[in-house]
């Protein structure tokens, strides 16, 4: 939808499930790229959630290997650095933002309600993309999931909940998903208060948000859905600590590349069918 102080509709929302392909054909890094003005995008690194001094340099050298015109590296480090001047106008004159990977609650409680963060809610409202790895992903809604315990079973303290940077209050995020068994925390997350749609990204996976609200998903893995819409009954409220929690109605959708959510009409939709054929296979004859 169109942000209310431009006639431009919002940006391009980019999460990505950390440990994306950066060799090969790097698909997602390329994606994020092409959206955001391919040869001649000027791309933002913020790299604060990594405590790697090198972070930053090494998504520079990607975009600029992938063919980036211009890519500058923001090294916030402390809350004063993201009232710099400078570093407001880099974000602004960018048409692709990208946080790093590392840790979302360093990431949010160095730039939350700062100069920064509000240029880049700004840029995005006014049409620019931010994508975000791992933790940058996780910053990314209004909802974040700061820490949790790995596991298939929702408990009562399962997961920890931090505000976000506000981009979308759609979804609560979280990475790294199949890899690290997060699905007990995502369901813990969304019991919590059944609005957002809770989404699970693999890595070297992401979802493509677009001005619509709806996502697309791409990369190698697949991103689970966690509709709360139709819940029916929950025993958050009564559960014990660390007891398992029931939860009635959820719906829960696997979504690989190429399919498609639409957060407003929570449905999903799957791609055309291509047909497979084995390259060992010979092909089948036509018979007709």
């Amino acid at each position: 939808m169109p942000s209310p102080e431009t006639d431009a509709p919002r940006g391009p929302i980019i999460p990505i499930g950390g440990a994306e392909a950066k060799t090969g054909t790097r698909d997602i890094l390329t994606r994020v790229l092409a959206l955001a003005g391919g040869p001649d995008a000027r791309i933002a690194v913020i790299p604060t959630a990594s405590e790697l001094a090198d972070t930053g340099d090494r998504y520079a050298k990607l975009f600029h290997d992938l063919g980036a015109a211009h890519v500058d590296v923001l090294e916030i480090t402390e809350r004063e650095h993201a009232h710099v001047p400078g570093a407001v106008e880099t974000v602004e004159r960018a048409t692709g933002i990208f946080m790093t990977g590392g840790n979302q609650l360093r990431l949010s409680t160095i730039l939350g309600g700062t100069p920064l963060a509000q240029a880049i809610r700004r840029q995005n409202a006014a049409g620019t993309v931010v994508a975000g790895t791992s933790a940058g992903a996780a910053v990314i809604p209004e909802h974040m999931i700061a820490a949790g315990a790995t596991g298939p079973t929702p408990t009562t303290e399962k997961v920890t909940l931090a505000p976000g940077m506000g981009l979308t209050n759609r979804l609560v995020i979280d990475q790294h998903f199949r890899q690290r068994d997060r699905l007990g925390r995502l369901l813990t997350a969304v019991s919590y208060n059944p609005f957002a749609t809770g989404v699970g990204i693999d890595e070297d996976t992401a979802l493509v948000l677009g001005p619509d609200n709806v996502f697309e998903v791409i990369g190698s893995g697949t991103v689970t859905v966690v509709d709360p819409s139709e819940l029916t009954y929950s025993s958050m409220d009564s559960a014990r600590r660390n007891q398992p929690v029931s939860l009635i109605g959820l719906r829960v959708h696997v979504l690989a590349a190429g399919c498609t959510y639409d957060t407003e009409a929570r449905t999903a939709a799957a791609p055309a069918r291509v047909p497979y054929l084995d390259e060992d296979e010979d092909p089948v004859p036509d018979e007709s």
